[in-house]
């Protein structure tokens, strides 16, 4: 698109902007996930991020090691350390954290989260999935059992032994046989007795070895068992269960759970705060960037298209039309200004944005991700659907405000003209058209942007609903939490809006892009007329201008309209032109200050062609007096030193006396400060003309050009303005357009015009006695008897 080139001298703009925009983008992004915390770790969860307990009981321990593999125990062993604790009165044994290097909570936590999981499976009076854990429960208590027993047996079989060898000391030691032989007997029965349950201890001994050594495979087995009843709940489940069992053991050891919670809370809260302001100076700080990129940008074309437009010749301002100009040079630079700051702020986010919701949803692990599939599908129809619509209004939009303006400067420029042929009817008809046309565009343009909003929200709102319906069911089935949904739906608001905000920006932009490319249009085009790369300015010009042989054409035109015009202006010689409408008069003196160039031949000044000065040497030793006096907004003041900023006020106020503009100058009291409105419209055309010939004389110029300039001149202002040149103005070159025969009468060399040809030149008493055409216009002007005064003095 034109209107990006427009951003490629600002790149270190762009470079900022777009690292802002990470930054914002991060933060955004990061809020729905805190969101989630809060409901899940902060209310669910109490607070607490992990399993990993800061202490436990030692009973507690023992039960939850029974579903640990050995390898699992021992790092538990060497990340706890043995300690006690008072709880309620009662010392009781615990284990406190403590940490060892490269071990974490969360690694910790992945090998409590199972064992605890067991743990309360086999607590649970309906829970369906946990055969196999009480199978390893119960085998534990009957080998806890079993343990005992073979530990009673053999304290039963030692106090045998004991009674024995206290029996067979007795019998030995008695002093008669019968004695004897009754401890002989007894001590063989307590033996038999005791050895009896010795074999029966062993036995059992045997039996709980090879129950304890087939329990670490019955653990594996039963692990296995669990994990695959958990089905998708995975790894959320296991954590939920676990910090719920921690809670427990927190509160049966009189942790304070609350305070737990509030702090993660208040953390998680402060930084949610924290990254919304960061968010909030990041997009501050790009919206200060973007508009000040937006607004040099848009000063940069106006001061390029405003310098290129005072190159432009004549030529170039009939291809583009006034209206059309200023359209260029504020309406269209507005819209390239929106233009830059939508790209900025919006064109650049946006994808950000979008990138960065689509990864976190895909972090957040939902199985959801098909959903947002769906709602980039919908968008992206959307968006196409309204662009092939709107593209081509877009288009012809400009081109109708370019018309509306044209034709709303033609009526107020031309409003006298219309109250005088009571015309107000019919420009109000002419006025209607193009405003009706201008404004059906902008309906057809704003319904659409209006139809897409509602039905943007109808997508998203849908894709909301979807969301809650899926995400209902999964969390039924245990497989999802409530603030996973949350930040799901969040995640996908978010990669929706981005896309919503590409959509709007790519109806909008179409428009700046056409503005850019008719500023282009303008910027781009080469004046006809240009200075020479080596002008020949270092002259010491006396303002000879010397036609050899010239012809011109306009440039659509298939004739010419000068045909070879030879002639030579003196300086402190007046040189008059005069001839019928149409014969080529003001496109002569057009000429000479190069509006137009010439197609043949060649204009001198002092014997150097004019081509080859530079245009600021030859307007600088020229004063033009046009066919329309032309006055800008100021004073009287500022439109008489136009000309040169250096102009004394002496040299003001002579320009005004010889213009014969001091008497109405004199008859306000504000003088010279009278304030004059855009255009001159609150003076007179007599007036308007005398500023403007006051304008060229106050510059002292070599070359004075006037284009029928005298026209609204009276005859006293008239005789008495050419006598103060006469005696005011003799060593310039003065070039006369004029109507009228008595403006010129005097004048060293009258060139008479016919169809673009000169047909004679000389004096007027020479013109009279041999140019017929100049008699017809003297004759149809002054009667014989002022032919004949003139001709006596």
């Amino acid at each position: 698109m034109k209107i990006f080139k427009y951003l490629g001298k600002y790149w270190y703009a762009i470079i900022a902007v777009f690292l802002l925009l990470i930054v914002q983008a991060s933060s955004d992004l990061s809020l729905p996930s805190l969101t989630s915390d809060i409901v899940d770790v902060g209310i669910q969860q109490g607070g607490l991020e992990q399993s990993t307990p800061d202490k436990i009981r030692t009973s507690t321990l023992q039960g939850i090691e029974i579903f640990m593999t050995e390898k699992e125990k021992q790092t538990i062993k060497d990340n706890y350390k043995e300690a006690t604790q008072t709880v309620d009165g009662k010392k009781v044994e615990i284990y406190k954290l403590d940490l060892q290097d490269g071990m974490t909570k969360e690694k910790l936590a992945k090998i409590f989260n199972l064992p605890m999981m067991m743990i309360a499976s086999t607590r649970s009076k309906d829970s369906s999935n946990a055969k196999e854990a009480k199978e390893v429960i119960n085998d534990y208590t009957a080998i806890s059992k079993d343990a005992a027993k073979a530990q009673a047996l053999g304290q039963e079989a030692k106090e045998l032994g004991e009674q024995a060898q206290a029996a067979g000391q007795a019998a030995a030691a008695a002093t008669d046989a019968a004695t004897a032989a009754a401890k002989g007997a007894e001590a063989q029965s307590l033996a038999a007795e005791a050895q009896a349950k010795g074999a029966e201890a062993q036995k059992l001994g045997d039996e709980l070895k090879a129950k304890n050594d087939a329990m670490p495979a019955k653990v594996d087995a039963a692990r296995k068992a669990t994990k695959e009843s958990l089905g998708d709940m995975g790894e959320d489940s296991l954590k939920t269960v676990g910090i719920q069992l921690t809670l427990a053991e927190y509160k049966a050891l009189d942790v304070n759970t609350g305070k737990i919670q509030t702090d993660y809370m208040i953390k998680t809260g402060a930084k949610m705060l924290g990254l919304t302001l960061v968010s909030a100076v990041a997009a501050i700080i790009v919206g200060l960037i973007a508009a000040l990129v937006a607004a040099t940008v848009g000063k940069n074309l106006r001061v390029g298209q405003y310098e290129r437009t005072l190159e432009f010749s004549n030529n170039e301002m009939e291809k583009f039309s006034p209206a059309s100009l200023i359209t260029r040079n504020t309406n269209d630079i507005q819209q390239i200004q929106m233009g830059i700051v939508m790209i900025m702020r919006i064109v650049l986010y946006a994808p950000i944005l979008g990138i960065g919701g689509v990864y976190r949803v895909y972090k957040t692990g939902t199985g959801m991700g098909w959903i947002v599939g769906v709602a980039v599908a919908g968008v992206l129809v959307l968006v196409v659907t309204l662009l092939l619509t709107t593209m081509p209004k877009f288009k012809a939009l400009q081109t109708l405000v370019d018309r509306v303006n044209l034709v709303s400067r033609e009526i107020i420029t031309g409003l006298p003209v219309i109250r005088a042929f009571s015309r107000e009817k019919y420009e109000e008809e002419r006025f209607d058209v193009a405003n009706t046309n201008l404004m059906k565009t902008q309906m057809f343009v704003n319904r659409a942007m209006s139809l897409m909003m509602p039905i943007m929200m109808l997508l998203m709102n849908g894709i909301s609903v979807l969301i809650v319906w899926v995400g209902g069911h999964n969390m039924d089935n245990g497989q999802l939490q409530v603030g996973d949904m949350m930040a799901f739906i969040t995640y996908t608001m978010q990669i929706v809006m981005a896309f919503m905000m590409l959509s709007m920006v790519s109806i909008i932009l179409p428009r700046s892009n056409v503005a850019a490319g008719r500023v282009d249009e303008v910027l781009n085009t080469e004046p006809t007329i240009k200075d020479p790369e080596q002008p020949k300015d270092d002259h010491d010009f006396k303002g000879e201008v010397k036609f050899e042989g010239v012809q011109f054409r306009y440039g659509d035109a298939d004739a010419d309209v000068l045909h070879h015009i030879n002639f030579v202006a003196k300086p402190g010689e007046t040189t008059a032109l005069i001839g019928s409408t149409g014969s080529g008069k003001s496109t002569i003196v057009n000429l000479i200050p190069r509006l137009f160039d010439v197609t043949g031949g060649r204009i001198t000044i002092d014997g150097i062609d004019i081509r080859e000065m530079s245009m600021h040497k030859l307007h600088e030793i020229m004063g033009f007096v046009p066919q329309k006096g032309v006055l800008f907004s100021g004073d009287i003041a500022s439109n008489i030193k136009f000309g040169d900023g250096e102009i004394s006020d002496e040299q003001m106020k002579k320009a005004a006396e010889i213009a014969q503009a001091t008497e109405f100058i004199n008859s306000n009291e504000q003088g010279f400060d009278r304030a004059i409105s855009q255009g001159g419209t609150n003076v007179s055309g007599g007036q308007k003309q005398r500023l403007s010939i006051a304008r060229a004389l106050a510059k002292n110029p070599k070359i004075l050009i006037f284009d029928d300039s005298f026209s609204a001149l009276d005859n006293k202002t008239d005789v008495a303005l050419r006598k103060a040149l006469a005696e005011n103005i003799k060593d310039a070159t003065q070039i006369i357009v004029a109507q009228k025969i008595s403006t010129i009468l005097h004048a060293d060399n009258i060139i008479v015009l016919d169809e673009g040809r000169v047909v004679a030149q000389g004096r007027h008493e020479e013109l009279m006695a041999s140019s017929a055409v100049y008699q017809e216009i003297a004759q149809s002007q002054l009667s014989n008897a002022e032919l004949g005064i003139e001709e006596a003095d």
